[in-house]
């Protein structure tokens, strides 16, 4: 065969095989495409809570767009969240949700995500998290510390305070129980310690002048509430908010109510990781794992499928890197992180 002709096929076979590869591209971490994969990830990750506090996003960090022959488009996106005051059980929009400031201590979750899109919809496949607070030593002098999830000295705050508030309600409500602790702290003020409480609440079904055993409402009856308190143990102030429940609350004084089933409510001493605030461990979907950062933020996290089944994303073959640019053709600007939203 002429040389000529071995180059002209040996160019149509390679152009058939790109063909069947994904194209890779990285666009800016603020571009409008990145910005909405990124609110996707944020919601869907914060829809997967069970405990603990809502996320926002600060930052996107890296961004990488893979186009399939069939036009499907995989979102690679590594994002950068910190956590807000609003608890899992309020239904506050995380767009008006405030973040912890420093001061508090602020809590930071690094995460990977791989989202698809088809027909315009963005839907997440995978994903990886990892949290941490901020040390001791990052927060302003005097300021609050957190103390462990088991403080004896800051729980028997919480207990006292919810006592203040159950004291409150009218005869004709009934009483509220803890459900879990969100975060404790304390800041030595003269005298002793001062301590900073907050907790969620769960409705029972006994009555405010009730001294039996109290059992929390099952679901959907009994409301839920989140409280924030403070003082020291001879003296507290609470605050409570109740949230709105899809059915009235059981007047637990009418008759025919019959016995009431305890809910699945987790205790705290079962809550993985739980140490001076709520871990934010989690791997969804290892199929996807090869499309994850090999960075092991989740080394130590139990691996848990989702049950919805997705194509596999591993079959992607390796697409070869694309030769340097030069230095004067760079842009001048960075386009990777993105900008800060927070802190």
């Amino acid at each position: 065969m002429r040389p000529v002709g071995t180059v002209v096929i040996l160019g149509l076979l390679a152009g058939a095989w790109a063909q069947g590869l994904p194209s890779i591209r990285k666009p800016n971490c603020d571009s409008p495409e990145a910005e909405e994969a990124a609110l996707a990830a944020q919601e869907y990750i914060n829809a997967q809570l069970s405990h603990g506090y809502k996320y926002a996003l600060n930052q996107v960090e890296e961004i990488k767009i893979m186009t399939k022959p069939d036009g499907g488009e995989t979102f690679v996106v590594e994002l950068d969240l910190l956590e807000t005051k609003c608890h899992v059980l309020d239904p506050t929009p995380v767009a008006n949700c405030t973040v912890r400031p420093r001061h508090e201590t602020k809590v930071e979750a690094d995460c990977d995500v791989v989202l698809s899109k088809a027909g315009g919809i963005l839907t997440v496949v995978a994903y990886k998290c990892k949290s941490e607070p901020d040390s001791a030593e990052d927060v302003c002098i005097g300021c609050p510390q957190l103390v462990p999830l088991n403080h004896t000295d800051a729980l028997q705050v919480v207990s006292a305070s919810l006592a203040v508030f159950n004291g409150k309600l009218d005869n004709n409500s009934v009483q509220f129980a803890l459900l879990e602790v969100g975060r404790l702290s304390a800041q030595v003020v003269s005298g002793g310690f001062q301590y900073f409480v907050e907790y969620g609440i769960v409705e029972t079904n006994c009555p405010i002048d009730g001294n039996d055993a109290c059992v929390p409402l099952p679901q959907p009856l009994g409301r839920k509430g989140f409280c924030v308190a403070n003082g020291i143990l001879s003296a507290v102030t609470v605050d409570c908010m109740l949230f709105l429940t899809a059915q009235p609350p059981l007047d637990p004084t009418a008759n025919g109510m019959g016995p009431v089933t305890p809910p699945a409510v987790p205790k705290l001493q079962t809550i993985p990781g739980l140490k001076h605030h709520h871990r934010f461990n989690a791997i969804r979907d290892p199929a996807a794992a090869g499309l994850l950062s090999e960075s092991g933020e989740s080394d130590e996290v139990p691996i848990v499928k989702r049950q919805a089944p997705m194509d596999t994303l591993l079959d992607l073959p390796v697409v070869p890197m694309a030769p340097e640019v030069p230095a004067a053709a760079m842009p001048l600007l960075p386009i990777c992180p993105g900008r800060i939203r927070h802190f």
